[in-house]
């Protein structure tokens, strides 16, 4: 074979699309410019990148793995866990991801959720992404920045492993929500690290001095229950857990809810710095987990066979960034009413103890939130680092507010937040804080009318559908709420309307720069689909049994629809959608319409008709 000279190769290199250089070692350099930088492809990566790129403006996603969904992925398969309670499911991009896996995925099949999830982002034309790309360096200045900051991020520069590449993004805004604050340590950006005393926000905790300790990470396993007997040897370095290590941890393998999220251990090392240790021991664990289940318990798992087992640990705490705001467990458990409110928390106070799996006792303590608690915009931007967003379990809170804010459905809703509050900035060309101090509401705003429920804060509807004449509908359809909720004394919501029989509005003067906003009843308790709780609200699926039923689509959501509007005394159809499957629309119109219809046609469960929570424009 010919050998190559090296300045050869650069030379060829050069002049391909999109790659200005090699560096000396041979590795090739890259260079992509965008208005906002995404580190990491979690659940509240992803609904940060798919939000701003909705607002218009250009973003870049660097995800290290090679697949999107962080502890939701399936490289780890942790369940999407959320608020508690009636009617407090998390709505706006994470419920259309999650009905669009009801409609594809009826096995929960692991797989057509990665594909999912990979979905939402490659349809959105704005974004860019850098696969198995892992973020190494940041370029920053320091000076005296707008709000006393004093450090501004210029680029960073991620390694993308396929490719052999050194990717740099040059952006205006940058947003961490790659869980372990990767940007802290590479910008100088404020964070803690640990469990706070007591005494520092006074906080109800049997903590009485700070220390480095946290919750630990786990190695999940599933399995698959078949009609046959299947033998399991375990291999040399599997751990040997006896019944005494189960005595407080309540296995079930026959139940839907088990997923073996105790297998947890690291707390009391460096998550970070001992990851790889880490994930060597909980590998060994889980094995040892399988072995026990199958040759030494009371379980009758002769006909179960190991479907899964995680090679990469899940994370439940590291780094949390400094934001202009601390969130405590005091503003949780008093549910603060935040006038900065852009997302909402419930899932319970759920503090894991660091000694994890061989903690002799109960593996957690769990105590309810009064859901849904309100979260606050300024705890979701840094401190001291003029253009830094973050979102997830990262964001600006103690660690005992992170017991119960950490899960991925309110991190998604952070996410969505964040990415709607990057696209503000650039808009105004100004700071994340002032986006705070200027274009609060209108932030606000736009996340209510892409579906995100904010506790307290009704969405504005235009003084214009209020004036204008309603038919077939009554006035909930133009309340300014989206959903039933306690929160409003309103547990019915809306409207129930005929198929195929229009509801309208006479509009006093023909319409201007208009959007409809449309939302169905996708059934937020999943009450009418099939299996226990847990089938029923889950999207993913732990272990497979025998009898594990497929997902329906939720019976109350509208299935087609026609959307017309009259205008120059023409009819014309606006948006005409069948096998429906999205919960929320927020559609743009065109000048000039003097009557605007919905005509609901049939809905997933069969029925003549179908509860409409708003309807207006």
């Amino acid at each position: 074979m010919q050998n190559i000279h090296f300045t050869d190769f650069a030379k060829t290199i050069k002049s391909l699309k999109g790659y200005s250089a090699m560096n000396q070692n041979g590795l090739f350099k890259k260079e992509i410019q965008a208005e906002l930088c995404v580190i990491g492809g979690g659940l509240a990566g992803i609904c940060t990148a798919v939000a701003a790129a909705r607002c218009g403006i250009s973003v870049v996603l660097m995800q290290e793995r090679p697949v999107l969904g962080g502890n939701a992925s399936s490289e780890i398969r942790m369940w999407v866990c959320g608020a508690k309670g009636s009617n407090n499911r998390e709505t706006g991009i994470l419920e259309e991801i999650a009905l669009r896996n009801i409609y594809l995925n009826p096995t929960k099949n692991w797989y057509v959720w990665q594909t999912i999830l990979h979905e939402a982002v490659l349809r959105e034309p704005n974004i860019t992404l850098l696969l198995n790309t892992t973020c190494t360096d940041a370029e920053i200045q320091k000076g005296g920045y707008p709000h006393g900051r004093q450090i501004k991020i210029v680029s960073v520069t991620g390694y993308q492993m396929t490719s052999q590449t050194n990717i740099t993004v040059k952006a205006d805004y940058f947003a961490d929500c790659s869980g372990d604050s990767v940007l802290a340590p590479l910008t100088g950006a404020d964070f803690s690290f640990g469990r706070e005393g007591g005494a520092a926000y006074g906080e109800q905790t049997h903590i009485s001095s700070p220390d480095a300790k946290t919750m630990g990470n786990t190695c999940l396993i599933q399995g698959r229950q078949t009609t046959r007997p299947v033998r399991f040897q375990a291999v040399s370095t599997a751990a040997r857990p006896d019944d005494k290590y189960f005595e407080n941890r309540h296995i079930d393998p026959y139940s839907p809810s088990e997923n073996y999220w105790y297998l947890e251990l690291g707390g009391e090392k460096n998550t970070i710095l001992d990851a790889e240790a880490i994930g060597s021991d909980l590998t060994s664990l889980a094995i040892g987990t399988w072995d026990y289940l199958k040759n030494r318990s009371h379980h009758d798992m002769q006909n179960w066979e190991l479907d899964f087992l995680g090679f990469l640990p899940g994370k439940r705490e590291s780094r949390r960034m400094t934001g202009e705001y601390v969130v405590t467990q005091n503003d949780i458990m008093s549910a603060v009413q935040f006038p900065d409110t852009v997302a909402f928390g419930g899932w319970p106070l759920d503090d894991h103890e660091p000694a994890g799996f061989y903690h002799p006792g109960e593996p957690n303590t769990s105590f309810p939130t009064p859901g849904p608690y309100p979260l606050p915009y300024r705890a979701l931007y840094s401190k001291n680092v003029d253009n830094l967003f973050f979102a997830g379990r990262n964001i600006s809170m103690t660690h005992l507010a992170m017991s119960s804010i950490r899960v991925m459905a309110t991190c998604a809703l952070l996410g969505q937040a964040v990415g709607t509050a990057s696209s503000i900035a650039s808009k105004h060309k100004c700071t994340p804080h002032d986006v705070y101090l200027s274009h609060l509401s209108e932030l606000q705003t736009i996340l209510m009318q892409a579906d995100c429920f904010l506790p307290n804060i009704l969405r504005p509807v235009s003084e214009i559908c209020l004036k204008s004449e309603i038919s077939g509908g009554t006035e909930a359809l133009r309340d300014g709420k989206d959903r039933p909720h306690r929160i409003y004394n309103n547990e019915e919501c809306g409207c129930i309307v005929a198929h195929r029989q229009p509801v309208s509005y006479k509009l006093p003067e023909p319409a201007q720069s208009a959007a409809v906003h449309i939302v169905f009843d996708s059934d937020l308790d999943r009450t009418t689909l099939v299996g226990d709780s847990c089938e029923r609200t889950r999207s993913t699926r732990a272990n497979v049994l025998l009898d594990s039923p497929d997902l329906i689509m939720p019976a109350t959501l509208v299935k087609s629809f026609v959307l017309e509007g009259i205008k120059n005394n023409k009819k014309e159809t606006i948006l005409n959608v069948e096998n429906n499957h999205t919960r929320a629309y927020h559609v743009p119109i065109s000048n000039g319409y003097t009557e605007i219809s919905l005509t609901v046609l049939e809905n997933w469960g069969g029925s003549s008709q179908s509860r409409v929570f708003s309807f207006d424009f």
